[in-house]
This record gives C-alpha cells, sequence and structure tokens, in this order.
C-alpha cells in the first residue's frame, strides 16, 4: 500500500481545504493524475498521484481541512480498477502465517492463546474472517460477530475492522454536529425574521484576515484625482479596428493605465517599494503589476510581469489572458505572487468614487471609476462636457510622504490625458 500526501504547495502555502475529490475508489490511477481538488488561501490546485495504481481508500473527505504532508488516501500499486483487496489480503495471510510458524518454536504461551482466541472466534456464531483480519481485531480489541463484512461471501476483511473502529471514531465529529447545532440555533434566534447561515470559505477568510491586515498594518491613506479622458477615448477609436486587426485583441484602457502607473512609478520609485520587518525599505526595480480581478470564489490579483518591456498589445494579451484564468479558477500559484503595484478597476461595475485598500506588502494602490460626462471649466473659461474619470491613489504613509503621492497621481493623470505623449514614451 502507499500514501498519497498533501505536497508542498507554495511556501506561503501549508494547508487547505479539500473541494473535491476527482477520483472514486476502485479508480485506477497513473502517475501523476490528479486525484483531488484543493482550494487553499489564494487558487486552487490539483493534487497528483505519486504513483500508478487502484485508490482503495480516502482518508480525508470533502470539506476537511488538510496540511502539508498529511495522508489523503491510499493506493494499491498491484490492484486492479473495481476490484478486491483480496491479493493484498493474500499476501498479509501468507505474512500471518509465516509469523506463526516463527513463533511456535519461540512462544509456545502466544501461541496457546493464539489457539483459544481463534477457537472462541469460532464459537461465536461461525465468523468468517481472514488472518489478517483476525489479527488486526485483536490489536483494536474488537469483536468479530459485530463487524459487518463488505465481501458478497460474507468474509471480514482487515478493512472491514478498520472500517468499523472508524464507525465508533465518527460518534464524536457527530457529537459535535449536534453541539454546533445549537450554536447555529442561536444564531438564527437573533433574528426574528429567516436568515441563512453560511460558512465563509477558505479564501473569503482569507481575503478578510488580508484586507483587514493591510490597515492595521500600515498608515493608509487615499488622495484623489480626476482625469478627462476625451483624447485617450478619441485615440482608442481611432485606431481600435486596426489595433484588433494587427494584434487579434481589443484596445481597452488596462493598458493605458499600466503604462501611465510604470511612468510614473520610474518618477516616484518609492511606491514601487515595500517595507520588511520595519527596519529595511526594499525599492524594486521591476515593475510586476498585478491587476485586481473578481472571480466566483473572491478577488484575486494576477501580475503582469515586467509591463514596461511590453507594448500595449503585450499588455491587453496579458491581462486578457489571466483575467480568463482567474474566472476559469485556473490560476497558477507564481501568477499571482510578488508584485510591486496594484491596479483595480472598480468602474467596470459602476463605482463612481472608492478608497482601495492596498495589497500588502505592496505600499500603492490605484483605482479607476466609472467614466461620466460632466461639464467642465476649460482654460478658455467655456464649458464644455467632456468624460471624466476619478482615480484614487491609496498608499501607505510610512515611507511615502504626501506630496509624493499627490504628484505621482497627478503625473498618471498627464499621461492619460495626454495618450500621445505617452505612446512615445512607452
Amino acid at each position: 500500500m502507499k500514501e498519497i500526501k498533501v505536497p508542498e504547495l507554495a511556501e506561503s502555502i501549508t494547508e487547505g481545504t479539500v473541494a473535491e475529490w476527482l477520483v472514486q475508489k476502485g479508480d485506477k490511477v497513473e502517475k501523476g493524475d490528479p486525484v483531488l481538488e484543493l482550494e487553499t488561501d489564494k487558487v486552487n490546485v490539483e493534487v497528483n498521484s505519486e504513483f500508478a495504481g487502484v485508490i482503495t481508500e480516502f482518508m480525508v473527505e470533502e470539506g476537511d481541512d488538510v496540511e502539508v504532508g498529511d495522508v489523503i488516501a491510499k493506493l494499491d500499486e498491484n490492484g486492479e480498477a473495481g476490484a478486491s483487496d483480496e491479493g493484498s489480503d493474500e499476501k498479509e495471510e501468507k505474512k500471518e502465517e509465516a509469523s506463526k510458524e516463527e513463533k511456535q518454536s519461540s512462544d509456545k504461551p502466544e501461541k496457546e492463546e493464539k489457539k483459544e482466541e481463534e477457537s472462541s472466534d469460532k464459537g461465536n456464531g461461525e465468523v468468517i474472517a481472514s488472518p489478517a483480519a483476525r489479527k488486526r481485531a485483536r490489536e483494536l480489541n474488537i469483536d468479530l460477530s459485530e463487524v459487518s463484512p463488505r465481501d458478497p461471501l460474507g468474509r471480514v476483511r482487515p478493512e472491514d475492522v478498520d472500517h468499523a473502529v472508524q464507525g465508533g471514531k465518527e460518534e464524536k465529529p457527530a457529537k459535535q454536529q449536534k453541539e454546533s447545532k445549537p450554536k447555529q440555533q442561536s444564531t438564527e434566534s437573533e433574528f426574528d425574521k429567516p436568515v441563512d447561515v453560511q460558512k465563509m470559505s477558505r479564501r473569503r477568510q482569507t481575503i478578510a484576515k488580508r484586507l483587514v491586515d493591510a490597515q492595521q498594518n500600515s498608515a493608509m491613506l487615499t488622495t484623489f484625482n480626476e482625469v478627462d479622458m476625451t483624447n485617450v477615448m478619441k485615440l482608442r477609436s481611432q485606431r481600435k479596428d486596426k489595433f484588433l486587426e494587427k494584434h487579434d485583441i481589443k484596445l481597452g484602457f488596462m493598458s493605458f493605465f499600466t503604462k501611465a502607473v510604470v511612468g510614473a512609478l520610474k518618477e516616484f520609485p518609492l511606491l514601487n517599494a515595500e517595507i520588511r520587518d520595519n527596519k529595511e525599505l526594499i525599492v524594486k526595480k521591476f515593475y510586476d503589476i498585478g491587476i485586481a480581478v473578481s472571480a466566483e470564489e473572491g478577488l484575486v490579483v494576477p501580475v503582469v510581469r515586467d509591463a514596461d518591456r511590453l507594448d500595449f498589445a503585450g499588455i491587453e494579451k496579458e491581462i486578457a489572458s489571466l483575467g480568463k484564468k482567474a474566472r476559469d479558477n485556473k490560476l497558477g500559484l507564481d501568477e499571482m505572487q510578488g508584485g510591486s503595484f496594484t491596479i483595480t478597476n472598480g468602474g467596470i461595475f459602476g463605482s463612481m468614487l472608492s478608497t482601495p485598500i492596498l495589497n500588502a506588502p505592496q505600499v500603492g494602490i490605484l483605482g479607476m471609476h466609472n467614466i461620466q460626462k460632466r461639464a467642465m471649466v476649460m482654460p478658455d473659461d467655456s464649458i464644455e462636457v467632456r468624460p471624466m474619470m476619478y482615480i484614487a491613489l491609496s498608499y501607505d504613509h510610512r515611507i511615502v510622504d504626501g506630496a509624493e503621492a499627490v504628484q505621482f497621481l497627478v503625473r498618471v493623470k498627464e499621461m492619460i490625458e495626454d495618450p500621445y505623449d505617452l505612446l512615445l514614451e512607452g
């Protein structure tokens, strides 16, 4: 028998929740085949079998919490799909007989004791059991007459004995469930009208914890500005058809803002830094921009690597690819780690103004919002209707002063309002 264990997932991930079994008992798997989907703090990952064989037993159920190194299933390398464990039983029987022969010459009292136990088994209701099952029952102090065999012929096997023991242990969770019911009922009784008490998913718990930690462990402050989107929208309208034809991807607003953020970070590098152990300031010389994506199971922030080296088409393709993976729940851990700055766009949901929360340990996050036509006073005092967007920058005041933050946001505004200059600099 081989044990399938939870492997090392990532440096920051040590536990997870069993989301779904991808195989059934009796299924034959090859080495590397996925057997289980595990929900972690960041993404869902598949746990693969390190051996080829037949799944004989599940050690955990869906919804159970497991840690790295925990045994989740057992596998028989010599088994056949859908077959019983007769082969393994025969091996155990041979081992049992061999051990008996050895002990007969060295330990007669033990031999007599075994005979008495076997004879008592025969006299207690004609229990048919393999020697391995009898040995297992003696070790666990189980009466074989109380064990329900799963073999069609009524033969008790070792796993039947183990199942009987687990049945006894399952009484505790049952008690816990009974104890938890009054708690749930007491929660529901707090309300005069019907409510639905739901357990938070592991990812939602992690999101909640990280957001609270970001507010408690940083001196977070937000500054605002507004951007005239006239020129960007004009340029986008002029170039979108040729852009799509040439690059097979639509020209969106995210590539403009990503390029503008990279340009501003180069001028104000402290917003591309982080604090370590409250003693060191790490200023990053790379520009890995996180793009917040709303997925079904919660907010995730995949990272566009080396955004400064990508053109507009490269950025749009990377954002589209990461967004699709996020929605399909197929993001890898390496695609979500190591960002240096984050952009979030609440405007796609209709948000007019917000204060984005830092994505620790980063010290800056830019919030985009929806575009609304507003009457604006122009430099010549004329009034024109312009498409305007509010933008917000949340930053860690421990290392970024207000003057730097305001100038950073103004620089982003200037580059968005003059996208031709942005294209040339990009």
